[in-house]
C-alpha cells in the first residue's frame, strides 16, 4: 500500500496537481491565493473530515468558489480513508 501511495504522490508532483487529502502546509500554500493560515486551515479541516471533491474547500474558513476556480487545474483528492 504505500508503495502505491508513493507513485501516487510521485505522478501529483509530475503533474503539478496538488492533492488536498495529503498535502502539507508549504505545497498547499504554493497555491493561488492561499498562504500559510489557510494551509493551515485546510490541513484542520481535514484532520477532522476528508475532501472527497475539490469543491468542498469551500467548506474551509476564507477559501471561497473564486481560489477554487483559480486553482482548479492544480488540485486533486486522493481516496478518502475514513
Amino acid at each position: 500500500m504505500k508503495i502505491l501511495v508513493m507513485i501516487f504522490l510521485w505522478v501529483s508532483v509530475l503533474s503539478g496537481a496538488v492533492d488536498i487529502n495529503t498535502a502539507g502546509q508549504k505545497e498547499l500554500s504554493s497555491l493561488n491565493g492561499i498562504g500559510t493560515k489557510k494551509a493551515d486551515a485546510i490541513i484542520a479541516y481535514r484532520s477532522v473530515n476528508c475532501f472527497k471533491s475539490v469543491d468542498e474547500l469551500a467548506k474551509v474558513k476564507g477559501i471561497g468558489k473564486k481560489t477554487i476556480q483559480k486553482n482548479r487545474n492544480n488540485l486533486t483528492t486522493s481516496e478518502c480513508k475514513r
